[in-house]
């Protein structure tokens, strides 16, 4: 038996050691990631019932941390910085129960996290960060982005308590639609010139980022999609197939208003998707054009009676003023409430 033949036989063998080791360190990381998280929350516990005792004011006043920083470094070394310790505090503050996010998010998940005063708000990100796996990185995104205000903007009581329960759900069309959509990576200064090729061309040209701004289940198919009927040629912006709706999702790009010719061309768009493209187990298609301005009188009127899976959303090259988004969120939390005790 020669070297080739030998190593060909040992193949299996290498890949189910190699299989087992790989798991053994990822599950050594979640361990230690874990230990690290519970005793930075319980450092945090230790300072906040130190604050409470009633005479940290008197002996450190607002040095407290700073002087145990300092303490702390001399003893164990780097890690406890003043900010580090004041995380570990707001840590504790957070989460009664430190195995909620111990077990499941990194120390700099955690950091993130807690920026967030907002216990609905929290619990969305938090949420997310478990289910899509996102990095810290995505995370910051989707916060600056303020993500969970925009969903929440266009739901009740109920739907936004679920938001904060169970982060976002793929169940129908409109799940997977946003009403605004954050396009601030694509570089477009508010009032330059641009046209809705170049809008389409930075698109592409920052694809994974238009995809995490779309949603979880999104698969590019393609740009300028061809589609000919009665030997006249259109083509549809972007097409993308969302896995878990098993559908068809076609966006058209507008730069300005949308008008009413616009609505009735993507209802074509999607009957000649679900015509000719669809596959036997493939859902309806869903409809999106996402225009800068929107019209809300002209687009109820436009759609009337049309597909309900054809949608108009607007995106902004900026991110969004997180206060109004806020004031929004909290007027349909207290009148839902108001109707309720009426």
């Amino acid at each position: 038996m020669n070297d080739l033949e030998q190593t060909n036989m040992l193949q299996p063998l290498v890949d189910e050691i190699e299989t087992a080791v790989s798991n053994a360190k990822k599950e050594i990381a979640e361990k230690v990631n874990s230990v690290i998280t519970e005793t930075y929350w319980k450092i945090g516990k230790y300072i906040v019932e130190f604050e409470q005792d009633g005479n940290v004011k008197a002996a450190y006043g607002s040095k407290l941390l700073t002087t145990l920083s300092h303490q702390l470094t001399l003893r164990l070394g780097r890690g406890y910085s003043r900010p580090n310790l004041n995380n570990m505090r707001k840590f504790y503050l957070c989460y009664e129960n430190c195995q909620t996010v111990s077990d499941k998010l990194t120390w700099s998940h955690i950091c993130e996290l807690i920026k967030i005063d907002d216990e609905l708000e929290r619990s969305f990100y938090e949420k997310e960060c478990y289910k899509e796996k996102w990095d810290v990185r995505t995370l910051r995104r989707q916060m600056d982005s303020a993500l969970f205000l925009r969903l929440a903007t266009s739901r009740d009581k109920e739907g936004i308590l679920a938001l904060a329960r169970e982060g976002i759900t793929y169940d129908k069309p409109e799940d997977v639609i946003k009403d605004t959509y954050t396009l601030e990576f694509l570089g477009l200064p508010e009032k330059e010139r641009y046209s809705e090729e170049d809008l389409e061309q930075k698109i592409i040209d920052n694809l994974q980022k238009f995809l995490l701004e779309l949603g979880k289940g999104f698969t590019f198919v393609g740009r300028q999609y061809p589609l000919t009927v009665n030997n006249i040629h259109y083509h549809v912006d972007l097409v993308f197939y969302h896995r878990i709706l098993k559908c068809f999702v076609l966006i058209d790009l507008k730069k300005n208003s949308v008008q009413h010719i616009d609505i009735g061309q993507m209802n074509m768009y999607m009957g000649y998707f679900a015509k000719e493209e669809n596959m036997a187990d493939d859902n309806p298609p869903i409809g999106i054009i996402l225009s800068h301005n929107k019209d809300e009188l002209l687009v109820e009127y436009a759609t009337y009676g049309m597909d309900s899976n054809l949608f108009v959303s607007k995106y902004e090259l900026y991110l969004p003023n997180r206060n109004e988004l806020q004031k929004l969120v909290n007027n349909i939390l207290e009148k839902d409430t108001e109707k309720k005790e009426e």
